[in-house]
């Protein structure tokens, strides 16, 4: 079976390819060190033969954007990267299965307990529209293309080295500087690069859309007691709510940049976890805690 996998040399699509690789023959996308070296944003790709499964991995991920220039280029690396794959592949060849990494941004929440696959999708800013978008783009292709299309909605992605707000947790820790708020009890949900990467075949097999998580959702304290054990480092200290208030409130003067205002402290102390069971009863998703499953010496 022959797979393409595009944004095969980022964080999650290295641990789909070294998965599948042991089994199957994977051909990468990527903007430079992959089978096929395209940025799909400004490129329609050229590929030299058909595929039967397509993992669209590719995109940009979820950082907070701090120019126009910036919240444009969601579009095109997730919007228009996506209809550049969608025409190569319609030159090509028509792949039978169709996997789509996206994520539980589409929902657009910054608070809520044990959200399914049926909440509305009621994302307002950039990252989370440009993948409602894409989800939408490839529900379509794929309907009438009579391709099985599946669309997996991802927390937080954990693993040995991490980007984004994880790697930055880690590197808090290591430096010293990191401290959690009013307990750090507020839990999120969050799952295994590896258990997702290691489920990609059989659920491609069946479609349909999904939230993957680890089914546990640790708080902020759990985690960052976790890293502080495995880096060796104390625990990290605790802000009191009243003392991160009075912080946020400067905050809100200097703006959105700010370290933190009122918006990031209400998203930092609110719960925000999502419901997996569907894929549980689907395709025997069974993964590991991240707890668990998280080796930063890997």
């Amino acid at each position: 079976m022959e797979i393409l996998l595009t944004g095969s040399t980022g964080f999650l699509g290295r641990k789909i390819k070294e998965s599948l690789s042991y089994n199957f023959r994977v051909s990468g996308l990527a903007r430079k060190n992959a089978e096929y070296n395209y940025d799909i944003s400004k490129t329609i790709p050229k590929f030299n033969q058909e595929y039967s499964i397509v993992i669209h991995a590719a995109g940009k991920a979820h950082v907070f954007p701090k120019s126009k220039i910036e919240e444009l280029e969601f579009y095109y690396f997730n919007v228009v990267g996506t209809l550049n794959l969608l025409k190569a592949l319609s030159i090509s060849g028509i792949p039978k299965y169709f996997v789509f990494i996206s994520s539980v941004s589409v929902y657009g929440n910054v608070s809520g307990i044990s959200i399914d696959e049926n909440s509305p999708l009621m994302a307002s800013e950039p990252y989370g529209k440009s993948k409602i978008e894409a989800e939408l783009i490839i529900l379509d292709w794929c309907k009438k293309n009579n391709v099985i299309c599946t669309i997996l909605r991802l927390p937080l992605i954990v693993g040995s080295n991490p980007p984004g707000n994880l790697g930055a947790l880690i590197k808090g820790i290591q430096k010293g500087y990191y401290f959690n708020i009013a307990g750090g009890m507020a839990r999120k949900s969050m799952v295994l690069a590896e258990d997702v990467a290691n489920s990609i075949i059989n659920v491609a097999k069946i479609g349909g859309t999904y939230n993957l998580t680890d089914g546990y959702h640790p708080s902020f304290l759990e985690i960052s007691d976790y890293i502080s054990f495995q880096l060796g480092k104390k625990k990290p200290s605790n802000l009191p709510l009243w003392l991160a208030k009075i912080f946020a409130i400067f905050g809100n003067f200097i703006g959105k940049y700010a370290p933190l205002n009122s918006n990031k402290l209400n998203k930092i102390i609110s719960d925000l976890t999502f419901d997996d069971n569907k894929a549980r009863k689907a395709f025997d998703w069974n993964p590991k805690s991240v707890l668990n499953g998280l080796n930063l010496n890997e």
